[in-house]
């Protein structure tokens, strides 16, 4: 069967994540954070890079049929044989020392056999563990990871060509529930927990926590469950949100163009933070809010565009070899070099996220204004340099245009927070002068008058969607000319299918390398938010219900997708676009109610 990346749902505890197929089998996984070494690798490569797949004895293809429970991060999956029918329930619960995976398996009807087969491989793949039998637990061992496998009642196992088997029957309201577990391999092996019970709460737990969604309006059920995927993609213990929790799925089929998506990306805040103040969900824009504090803070010539789990920095970049990748995309790659790009949009992407955090009423923070300052003071004369962009373009640096309206932005949102609170002191009259610079040049330099439209970068040609934010950060008002002639531009240049790429890819190359790549999620919600500004909320809302289509059977997606082909492409499930439905919806159904 050749696997597509819709094929797959998400499970995760807040500190990591699985994706789990439409065939039962877990296919990664890495332990016991987001950006660890996989354990199941198979997603980018085959069953021998590691894998758990849990169907009945005999079935080689999908699933009959497979959904979450309402409003929750648990996933069943079903079969029906001409034995009977059989449910497979998967979720990681809320942890409480240790990562588990629970797998409860339930008879529907009849009598069915189930299959399992384990084959854990440690460090992406090349590593496999030690087995031993233990106080009935199968456990595997390697450097410093070790994890347990037990089943209650328990199942007898047996090992066969490095991996872990069982056969068991499940008759109608019968069932048996297998727990893996992971530890650091030089301590003990952690309280059990009561997988019955995991099951109950982290039901109770997603689906109260859903109910705190403020917004009613039409296709709620897809907002909720973009919110309750930015829930998963959250590093509790920080507060950080990952982009993805997958690495190198590609951007083109067979290409080579797979980035490693499992940190924190500053652009991302303003938007990220804008969705769950919206909603209702105040505790976790203000645990995102107290991670980009403490990620930013230090020399604001040292600004990243991205950080790791915990505020990291160093995201080094290296390839892995035995890896074939995703429907053979390689390199497959760990780390991301992006880091050390400079990007000088994040700039007014962190000053506007603390401007609307404190518009919120979030409570302030020491020394929050000082960080604002001293980013603001850099600012000053770092905005008139060329970057590489917010799409982390690997070529020569440019003056990108929507890098330079997030420094009016940065200018623009520090003058207004001295307007409206006067108990904040700065150099007003100076970022008064620096706001008003930075949009003289912008609309001198970045701006083609023949064509009607804003441009990439200065004295180009080429388009860029990322333009689409313009009157949605007050740069310039929606119903002026060149806002429009932009929007038009947009949609008639980079559309595609009804759908719009990031910028023009015919013939370029891409992020500094050869390929193509699908339409970008984020940017046609830019573009539905963008028609809906400017006054088209017909055209606006269609555009909506085609990208809510889009989604999988479970309400997932990734960053892109292939309007030809018809699938998904990228890492997966894809914050940014999550971000992209939750605001345009609040944007397009605000009050509303759905009939």
């Amino acid at each position: 069967m050749q696997r597509r990346i819709e094929d797959y749902a998400l499970i995760g505890d807040e500190q990591t994540a699985a994706l789990v197929g439409r065939d039962g089998s877990i296919d990664w996984l890495c332990l016991p954070r987001f950006d660890s070494p996989a354990c199941f690798a198979a997603l980018l490569g085959d069953e021998n890079h590691g894998h758990w797949r849990m169907a009945p004895k005999g079935a080689a293809g999908p699933c009959t049929r497979r959904a979450y429970r309402p409003d929750s991060l648990v996933l069943d999956t079903e079969w029906e044989t001409a034995e009977g029918a059989v449910r497979v329930t998967d979720l990681m619960p809320q942890r409480e020392r240790a990562p588990d995976v629970v797998r409860v398996i339930e008879g529907l009807s009849g009598r069915v056999t189930m299959r399992s087969s384990l084959v854990l491989r440690f460090d992406y793949g090349a590593v496999v563990p030690w087995m031993r039998r233990e106080d009935g637990h199968r456990v595997a061992v390697a450097g410093p990871d070790a994890v347990w496998l037990r089943s209650d009642p328990p199942v007898r196992t047996w090992g066969k060509d490095f991996r872990t088997h069982s056969e068991f029957t499940v008759a109608a309201g019968e069932k048996v529930a297998f727990v893996l577990t992971w530890h650091p391999s030089h301590q003990p092996r952690p309280p059990l927990v009561d997988p019955y019970e995991a099951l109950r709460c982290s039901l109770d737990d997603w689906q109260q926590w859903a109910k705190r969604c403020r917004y009613q309006g039409p296709h709620r059920d897809m907002v909720v469950r973009s919110l309750i995927t930015l829930k998963a993609l959250t590093y509790a213990p920080t507060g950080g949100i990952v982009a993805a929790p997958t690495t190198s799925l590609p951007e083109e089929l067979g290409g080579v163009r797979n980035w490693d998506y499992r940190y924190c990306w500053l652009r991302d805040s303003t938007l990220t933070l804008g969705a769950l103040l919206s909603a209702g969900y105040l505790d976790e824009a203000k645990a995102w809010r107290d991670w980009l504090l403490r990620a930013v803070a230090g020399d604001p010539a040292d600004l990243q565009i991205m950080y790791g789990l915990s505020g990291e920095r160093r995201l080094t970049e290296y390839e892995v070899p035995w890896l074939p990748g995703f429907a053979n995309s390689s390199p497959v790659r760990v780390g991301n070099d992006a880091v050390r790009q400079l990007q000088l949009d994040v700039y007014g992407e962190v000053i506007d996220s603390l401007y609307v955090a404190r518009r919120a009423g979030l409570p302030m923070r020491p020394h929050m204004w000082r960080v604002q300052v001293a980013l603001l003071d850099f600012l000053r004369t770092a905005w008139r340099q060329p970057d590489e962009g917010l799409w982390e373009v690997r070529g020569p640096r440019r003056h990108f245009v929507h890098s330079k309206v997030m420094a009016w932005v940065a200018a623009d949102r520090a003058v207004r927070a001295l307007e409206e609170d006067p108990k904040l002191s700065g150099d007003l009259a100076g970022w008064r002068a620096m706001r008003d610079e930075v949009h003289r040049e912008v609309c001198e330099r970045g701006y083609d008058p023949v064509r009607n439209t804003f441009t990439q970068s200065y004295g180009s040609r080429e388009l860029d969607a990322s333009t689409l934010l313009i009157p949605r950060f007050g740069f310039l008002p929606p119903d002026d000319p060149r806002v429009i002639g932009t929007i038009e531009a947009v949609a008639g240049e980079l559309g595609h299918s009804g759908l719009v790429r990031r910028y023009t890819t015919d013939e370029a190359l891409i992020d500094g390398l050869p390929g193509d790549e699908g339409t970008f999620l984020v940017c046609s919600f830019w573009l539905a938010d963008a028609l809906h500004l400017i006054g088209r909320g017909d055209e606006a809302r269609r555009m909506f219900e085609r990208l809510v289509g889009l989604a999988n059977d479970v309400g997932l997606l990734s960053e892109e997708y292939d309007p030809v082909a018809g699938r998904q492409l990228g890492n997966f499930p894809q914050a940014f676009s999550h971000i992209g439905l939750v605001n345009t919806a609040l944007a397009l159904y605000a009050g509303e109610r759905a009939g």
